[in-house]
């Protein structure tokens, strides 16, 4: 197993960031992220609890062809925890599907006051990344942890969009062109995400 922690801020508040959050898809900064459904959401001891379902790109490099055939697509589900008196919001993720038979990836985000400077947010980034292919096991995990900073990489990128979309009246716009095509194409995928979900016992 590959583990990688990382930290990164965002120059808007924790309910500006938070708020954004749940609304980042899609953007033409995250066009991996083909569908997003929301399994479910519940509030208890004050706090949000929130259960959702992502199929997202995934190009395979050659050597990983061996391992899988199909669909390049992968799922994801991911559980957030919005405390609003602590001021933290935390996401819990993993991969779901044919994909988990060659690697598994598992993240934790924690978004939260940046103690410098409370007008600022910081995320702290923690991923796990193994396999159980025997004899290749440690360039697969390898691999992952590269390819997951890529796709946080390109994850902040969206969200920033998205705060600047909506919070930067300099920077804000309408949906553009792009931002309503990814939608349908959203909907045509959403159907096949929530089939994968429910064979991997997701959602019933």
């Amino acid at each position: 197993m590959k583990y990688y922690t990382g930290f990164s801020f965002f120059k808007y508040s924790w309910d500006q960031v938070v708020s954004t959050f749940f609304q980042r898809y899609p953007n033409p900064r995250s066009k991996h992220v083909l569908t997003e459904d929301t399994i479910c959401h519940y509030v208890k001891d004050k706090r949000l609890f929130t259960r959702k379902l992502y199929s997202k790109t995934n190009k395979l490099p050659r050597w990983g062809e061996i391992f899988v055939s199909g669909p390049k697509h992968i799922y994801i589900v991911e559980e957030s925890i919005v405390d609003p008196i602590a001021k933290t919001l935390t996401t819990y993720t993993r991969n779901i599907g044919y994909l988990k038979t060659v690697m598994v990836v598992e993240e934790k985000c924690e978004y939260s006051l940046a103690e410098d400077n409370k007008k600022m947010t910081s995320i702290k980034r923690e991923a796990w990344v193994s396999s159980g292919i025997y004899g290749f096991s440690q360039a697969i995990s390898a691999f992952g942890v590269e390819r997951y900073k890529k796709n946080a990489c390109n994850s902040e990128k969206g969200l920033l969009y998205a705060l600047e979309r909506v919070h930067s009246p300099d920077k804000g716009k309408e949906l553009t062109a792009t931002e309503r095509k990814l939608k349908e194409t959203a909907k045509s995928a959403s159907s096949k995400a929530k089939d994968m979900a429910a064979k991997a016992g997701i959602i019933q």
